[in-house]
């Protein structure tokens, strides 16, 4: 076991963070529940050490509940990736409530993230898009470039359901994966066309070799 903020510490500050005002339906903007980050970014440092000291990409960061995560458990750098300038808005507030220093911010489609960035990370976290609506694909799309720009693990959410896509698809790239735990996320509803008040979604959270 490796150092870390006691669980509950941690999800205490991740309950603090602002959400999306106007989520986009288009991006699949939801916010990772605090009980659900914390518990990924405890896991990521406690039994791994892959967050306090290490160089951290969040991919598709939004509002930065994994980003400030992360950075309250002493990476030496966060930067953030995301596409929407208004989640980027939410995400420098967020930034200055919490008054962590150590997270950098870049605005850009995270599958054109500039070569520069290539295995200059240790850790890379996301929770991805699932890719559904239009958006078919787009979680392999995430996984692909973490993968470019991790050297050493990445940790992402992916639904259970797609399992199997997801472990051949990993292979595929020359990684190893592994499910560390199958997880509900409990979605509330976001958008008109959520009819039921909260769905759970059975996810993976699965850690990638690089």
């Amino acid at each position: 076991m490796f150092p870390c903020l006691k669980l509950k510490k941690l999800e205490e500050r991740l309950q603090c963070i602002e959400d999306f005002e106007n989520p986009k339906v288009k991006l699949e903007q939801y916010v990772t529940p605090s009980h659900l980050g914390s518990h990924m970014l405890y896991t990521v440092q406690s039994h791994y050490g892959d967050i306090t000291g290490k160089l951290v990409a969040d991919l598709g960061c939004g509002c930065g509940g994994l980003s400030i995560g992360a950075a309250v458990l002493d990476a030496s750098l966060v930067v953030g990736f995301e596409v929407d300038s208004d989640a980027l808005e939410i995400l420098l507030k967020n930034i200055e409530d919490h008054e962590v220093s150590n997270i950098d911010a870049v605005e850009c489609d995270v599958r054109s993230i500039p070569e520069r960035f290539y295995k200059k990370f240790d850790t890379v976290l996301m929770n991805p898009p699932f890719g559904t609506k239009n958006n078919g694909g787009i979680d392999m799309k995430f996984l692909e470039q973490a993968v470019n720009l991790s050297s050493c693990a990445v940790y992402s959410l992916h639904k259970t359901s797609t399992r199997n896509h997801v472990l051949k698809y990993a292979e595929s790239l020359g990684v190893k994966a592994e499910v560390l735990a199958e997880l509900r996320y409990n979605l509330p509803s976001t958008y008109k066309f959520h009819k039921k008040a909260v769905v759970d979604i059975q996810v993976d959270f699965l850690r990638f070799l690089v």
